[in-house]
C-alpha cells in the first residue's frame, strides 16, 4: 500500500500540476476538517465493538452494531448540512482560488463530502473486522483500495476533460467500491453486522459521550493540521498548499502504514484491560510505543537525510519548501504517534473526560501560536516547530494522566517504552547525516541511506532495545524452516 500510494501520488501530481493540486489540497481540506467526526466516532465504535467481543455478550454486541449504523447516518446528515452551507460560504468568500478554477473547486468540495460520507458509513464494518482481528482480510481489502486509487490515477492521466474534476469524481467511485467490499465481507462473516439500523437510547448516550470527549482530541489534531493548511493558504497562497500537500501525502502513506501495524495490537490491549489482565495491557502499551517508533524510524530515515532527492525521483518537479516540510512532518508524526498506545489504554479504561480535557488544552495551543507567529512575519515551516514542541508537552501530560487513571507505572513506561525507542534515533541520525554530506546526491545515496538506517537501527534495537524474552522470540522465528 505504501508503494502503490507513493506511485499514485506521483501520477496525480504530474497530471494535475502544482496549481490544481494546490486547489485540491486546500479545498479538500475544508471537508477534511470534518474528518474529526469520522475519527471520533470511529474510535467510539471500535472501542465498544472490541469491548463487546471481550465481554462475550453477543446480544449487547448486536445492539452496539445496530446503534453504530444509526449514529453514522445521523452524522452523515450533519456533515452534509455543514459542508453545503458553511463550507460553500468559506470557499466562495474566504479561500484564495486561482482565476477560472472556482467551478472545479466547488466540484472538489462536493465530491470530498461524498467520499467522507461513504467512509463514515463504512466505519462499523471496518471496526468489526478489526475487532475480530481478521487481519488477512483487512490486508487484502486495503490492497484492493490502493489498486483502485491507482486505476483512478491512470484514468486521470489519460483523460482529456478537466483533470481536477475527473479526479474528484473518480475518487467517489473508488471509495464506493472499496468501502462496499469491507461491508460485504463483514455482512457475510459476522452475524452482528446484519443488525438493522436501530439506535438504542442508552447506547447512544454512552457512545455519544465517549465520542464527544474523543472529539476534543481529534478536533485539536485536525485544527493543528488542516487548520494550519488553511492558515498557509491565507498567508502564503496555494503554492505553499501544494508544498504542504506533498508533505501531507508522505505523512498519510506513513500514517496508514503505522495505523495498520497498530491494528494488530490495539484490540489485544483493549480486550486484556477490560478482562482484568492489566499487567499484560501495561506490557502491550510499553512494547507498542517502542515498536511503533522503531518501524516508523526505519521508514523515516531516508526522508530525513535525502528528502530533496527522494521527492525529485518520486514526483519530478518538486514545489518549493516541499522537502523541508516533509522532514518536519515526519518528526511531528513520530512525536504524535509513538505514545498512541496510551490513548488506547485510556479508552479501554472508559472514563476519558479528564484525559481529553487535559491533553486537548495543551494541543489546541498550536493553532493560535502559529497564527500569531505568521502574523508577525514568521516563515511557513515555523508551524511545524510549534506542533513538535507542543505535542512533546502533550505526550508528557498523556503519560501522567493515564498513569493516574489506569495504574500504568510511569517509570516502567519510560524505561521500557520511551528510552529503548529513542536510542536508535540518537545513534542512527548523526551517521545518516554524515553519509548524506559525503556521498553526492543521487538515487544510490537514497538506497545506501535506507540500507544503513535499517541495519543500524536493527543493530541498536538488538543491543539496547529488546528484552531477553524478545530476543529469544526473534531467534526462534529465525530458526524455523
Amino acid at each position: 500500500m505504501m508503494l502503490i500510494g507513493l506511485f499514485t501520488y506521483r501520477i496525480i501530481l504530474k497530471a494535475l500540476g502544482v496549481t490544481d493540486y494546490g486547489v485540491y489540497s486546500a479545498v479538500g481540506g475544508v471537508v477534511t476538517l470534518f474528518m474529526l467526526v469520522m475519527n471520533t466516532v470511529a474510535a467510539a465504535v471500535t472501542r465498544y465493538i472490541t469491548v463487546g467481543l471481550g465481554e462475550g455478550d453477543m446480544g449487547r454486541l448486536k445492539k452496539i452494531f445496530g446503534t453504530s449504523l444509526a449514529v453514522m447516518a445521523g452524522f452523515c446528515l450533519l456533515v452534509a448540512l455543514l459542508t453545503e452551507t458553511a463550507g460553500l460560504w468559506y470557499l466562495h468568500h474566504k479561500m484564495v482560488i486561482p482565476p477560472g478554477r472556482m467551478d472545479a473547486a466547488a466540484a472538489v468540495l462536493h465530491t470530498s463530502l461524498l467520499v467522507l460520507v461513504l467512509n463514515l458509513l463504512s466505519i462499523p464494518f471496518t471496526a468489526d473486522i478489526n475487532a475480530h482481528e481478521h487481519m488477512g482480510a483487512y490486508a487484502w481489502l486495503s490492497i484492493l483500495e490502493a489498486l483502485l486509487k491507482l486505476l483512478v490515477a491512470a484514468a486521470v492521466w489519460f483523460s482529456g476533460a478537466d483533470k481536477l474534476v475527473v479526479y474528484a469524481w473518480m475518487l467517489v467511485g473508488a471509495t464506493l467500491l472499496s468501502r462496499g467490499a469491507y461491508a460485504v465481507y463483514a455482512l457475510r462473516r459476522f452475524p452482528e453486522s446484519r443488525m438493522p439500523w436501530k439506535a438504542e437510547r442508552i447506547l447512544v448516550r454512552e457512545m455519544g459521550s465517549f465520542a464527544g470527549w474523543n472529539f476534543l482530541g481529534s478536533g485539536a489534531y485536525m485544527l493543528n493540521t488542516q487548520g494550519i493548511n488553511q492558515l498557509m493558504n491565507l498567508f502564503f497562497g496555494v503554492g505553499m498548499n501544494a508544498a504542504r500537500g506533498v508533505a501531507d501525502k508522505v505523512e498519510s502513506v506513513v500514517r496508514q502504514f503505522a495505523t495498520n501495524i497498530a491494528l494488530a495490537l490495539n484490540p489485544q490491549l483493549t480486550k486484556s484491560y477490560v478482562s482484568g489482565n492489566k499487567a499484560y495491557a501495561y506490557e502491550l502499551a510499553c512494547k507498542g510505543s517502542k515498536y511503533y517508533f522503531w518501524i516508523l524510524w526505519i521508514v523515516a530515515v531516508p526522508f530525513l537525510t535525502d528528502a530533496d532527492t527522494i521527492l525529485r525521483l518520486w514526483i519530478g518537479e518538486v514545489p518549493p519548501q516541499a522537502a523541508l516540510f516533509t522532514k518536519f512532518t515526519l518528526y511531528c508524526f513520530l512525536v504524535d504517534f509513538t505514545p498512541s498506545t496510551l490513548t488506547i489504554l485510556e479508552q479501554a479504561y472508559g472514563r476519558i473526560k479528564g484525559y481529553y480535557l487535559l491533553t486537548t488544552a495543551a494541543a489546541v495551543l498550536v493553532f493560535p501560536i502559529t497564527w500569531l507567529l505568521y502574523r508577525c512575519g514568521a516563515q511557513a515551516f515555523v508551524g511545524y516547530i510549534v506542533f513538535f514542541v507542543i505535542y512533546l508537552l502533550k505526550g508528557a501530560l498523556m503519560l501522567w494522566k493515564v498513569s493516574r487513571d489506569t495504574g500504568l507505572p510511569v517509570k516502567d513506561y519510560l524505561r521500557k517504552g520511551v528510552l529503548p525507542a529513542v536510542l536508535p534515533a540518537v545513534v542512527v541520525l548523526p551517521l545518516a547525516v554524515i553519509l548524506s554530506e559525503v556521498v553526492p546526491p543521487h538515487g544510490w545515496r537514497v538506497l545506501i541511506s535506507a540500507a544503513m538506517g535499517t541495519v543500524l537501527t536493527a543493530l541498536t534495537v538488538w543491543l539496547t532495545g529488546l528484552t531477553p524474552g524478545e530476543k529469544e522470540f526473534v531467534k526462534s522465528k529465525l530458526r524455523r524452516p
